[in-house]
């Protein structure tokens, strides 16, 4: 029988960890999707099968484990867009930002667009790898959220890598700016367009 208590450290658990991975799963799910609603979806099933877990089951690896449920999600709903229609990419808003100044906002929005579609350009297990790791991920939890090796996702890091290192607009990126150009300070997880 579940008692109150229970149900109360429960729900604590559940909100810590929805604070903490909303934002990365749903930037995670939208780079793999391409659509931000989609995207919500997806992670509020996760955190909806989350809801079936108990903080025991888990523990240590719910970061993984979401991310798994997430990652698993998304390619379910990719296998049943390609059944289906696919949907216009070029046709979908852009996210409006709360950023307090328009011109600060523009500008990083421009340079994180830029950034993306260069990401958006590597193949998709390169993509995928990527954007895991980018969020702090080690290799071994990689390879356990891809159900794949460990020695395949650094191949897959290191030539997503090489890749953007030969990219020309991230050779004019990792130049710095121009003298007449501001220098932008890297963001905070919440700034960052998903």
């Amino acid at each position: 029988m579940t008692t109150s208590t229970d149900f109360g450290r429960r729900r604590e658990w559940v909100l810590s960890l929805l604070d903490r991975y909303e934002i990365p799963l749903t930037r995670f799910a939208k780079r793999m999707l391409g659509d931000e609603d989609a995207a919500r979806d997806v992670v509020q099933h996760a955190f909806l099968r989350l809801c079936d877990q108990g903080p025991d089951e888990i523990e240590g690896r719910s970061a993984q484990w979401l991310f798994t449920v997430c990652r698993n999600r998304a390619v379910d709903c990719l296998r049943a867009r390609r059944r289906t229609a696919s949907l216009d990419e070029a046709d979908l808003p852009a996210c409006p930002s709360r950023e307090p100044d328009p011109a600060l906002v523009a500008e990083r929005h421009d340079l994180y667009g830029r950034v993306s579609r260069v990401v958006e350009q590597l193949p998709a297990a390169q993509r995928e790898a990527i954007t895991l790791w980018a969020e702090g991920f080690s290799y071994r939890e990689i390879a356990r959220i891809a159900d794949t090796t460990e020695g395949n996702v650094r191949v897959l890091v290191h030539r997503a890598l090489k890749s953007l290192r030969q990219h020309p607009l991230a050779r004019q990126l990792l130049a710095g700016p121009a003298p007449n150009q501001v220098h932008l300070p890297r963001p905070c997880a919440s700034e960052v367009p998903i």
